[in-house]
């Protein structure tokens, strides 16, 4: 039996991890097409069957969309990365297959699919859902996003869903082995953010207290890193930094199209036909047409989810490699390329300032110094990544710094901060 829930609804990969009667956290797992996985996709794909007007629209969740939208069979809409909508008030909607959702439908219907395998969740179950301390997007309305991720909750049935920082349930997974009292800071890096708490945590009559000192957030993840690859390795063979002539002049190709490739779930954007109209007719006055041609083959076949992949193993392998190779093929577009260490760390430079900045912040609200702080514990990916490792060992002593597991830490912590609150409720 489980006694409370924890959700990690995430802007890549979503968790949920059941507290059991007997104080155990286990993950909750769905079926893929490899076998049982306890990480599933932040992903929805929809296809239609049938003609006008009995047609029929169906979808899939997690890795069954993921799978859907890689095999490529059939019109369909693959939608990732939900979550980095609900911040902007410009988008409110979407139609699919005639069909209107809106950004909190969207939500509404993915956690619905993620929860499905929880047979008791309408039956009262405490619950603690992950927030980001701030929300991705340009300039993010955080009241908006928190009304719209509420609703998304209470649409799927979920009832009374207690919101917590993300940060907040890492650092709770962290001190549940607790002996003594803590004052920590901690770093949870996501796709689409990176959030950063201070917590003090105080052992009182053998029950664990804590008190926010401060949170602060950045929209700088594992997905700006990926961005920044792409943008120095791969745009360039694509068409970046080309230029056309027109009227006798030598113009540079419009810069908006390479700026997509920051969110890679929003090339397909780029098929629109008029965009492809003028990208046929840039190459035709292009200086470089074979790059630009390799450019419209690659929106066509919809390859940006194999790219970022394929990068992504790229910046995984520097995390243990001075060097590594990306070496893509597909559809007959073959992109490669070699990146040091060095020259990743200074693509992501100023990332790397802004991620420093939000955690001297968290510091400065919580009135620490970096001697204040008692533990270190990060999480999330990005945390692996030895630039961003070294802005914290070199603020802090190694021995202070704690590295919790990539994906499950979130989701653990929040487990057991619903079952606290439902305690003292």
């Amino acid at each position: 039996m489980t006694r409370a829930l924890g959700i990690d609804f995430g802007t890549t990969n979503s968790v949920v991890a059941l507290l059991g009667q007997d104080g155990q956290v286990r993950n909750l797992s769905w079926p893929s097409a490899g076998g049982a996985v306890d990480i599933f996709r932040t992903a929805l794909y929809f296809w239609s069957e049938g003609r006008p007007p009995r047609v029929q629209v169906h979808r899939a969740a997690g890795p069954a969309a993921l799978d859907h939208a890689l095999a490529g069979t059939g019109e369909g809409r693959f939608i990732q990365s939900i979550k980095t909508y609900l911040a902007t008030r410009s988008f409110s909607e979407t139609r699919l297959f005639a069909q209107r959702f809106s950004i909190e439908a969207l939500v509404s219907t993915f956690l619905g699919d993620l929860s499905a395998p929880i047979p008791q969740l309408r039956q009262g179950l405490p619950i603690a859902a992950g927030r980001p301390v701030v929300f991705a997007g340009e300039a993010p309305d955080e009241g908006l996003a928190v009304e719209r991720l509420k609703a998304a909750y209470d649409m799927a049935g979920f009832g009374p869903v207690e919101l917590a920082y993300e940060p907040f349930g890492a650092a709770y997974w962290y001190a549940r082995t607790l002996k003594r009292d803590e004052t920590v800071l901690v770093a949870d890096f996501g796709g689409g953010t990176s959030d950063f708490s201070v917590i003090r945590f105080t052992q009182a009559n053998g029950r664990l207290s804590s008190e926010a000192l401060s949170h602060t957030g950045v929209g700088v993840a594992g997905d700006t890193f990926d961005y920044r690859l792409v943008d120095h390795l791969v745009a360039p063979q694509l068409g970046k930094g080309s230029h056309y002539r027109s009227f006798g002049k030598s113009l540079p190709f419009p810069a908006y199209v390479h700026a997509a490739f920051a969110r890679w779930h929003q090339l397909s954007w780029l098929k629109a036909p008029q965009t492809m109209r003028e990208l046929k007719e840039l190459a035709a006055m292009s200086e470089a047409p074979d790059a630009i041609e390799k450019l419209i083959a690659f929106l066509d076949y919809d390859l940006g989810f194999e790219l970022y992949r394929a990068v992504s193993k790229v910046k995984t392998r520097l995390s243990d490699a001075d060097a590594a190779e990306l070496s893509f093929d597909s559809h007959g577009i073959h992109l490669d390329g070699r990146v040091t260490r060095a020259d990743f760390e200074s693509f992501i430079a100023d990332d790397l300032r802004r991620i420093a900045e939000a955690v001297e912040a968290a510091l400065t609200q919580a009135g620490c110094g970096p001697g204040d702080i008692d533990a270190v514990f990060m999480t999330g990916g990005t945390s692996h990544v030895p630039a961003v490792r070294r802005l914290f060992s070199d603020r802090f002593s190694v021995d202070r710094i704690h590295v919790g597991e990539a994906f499950q830490s979130v989701a653990s912590g929040l487990a057991l901060v619903a079952a606290d609150r439902a305690r003292v409720a």
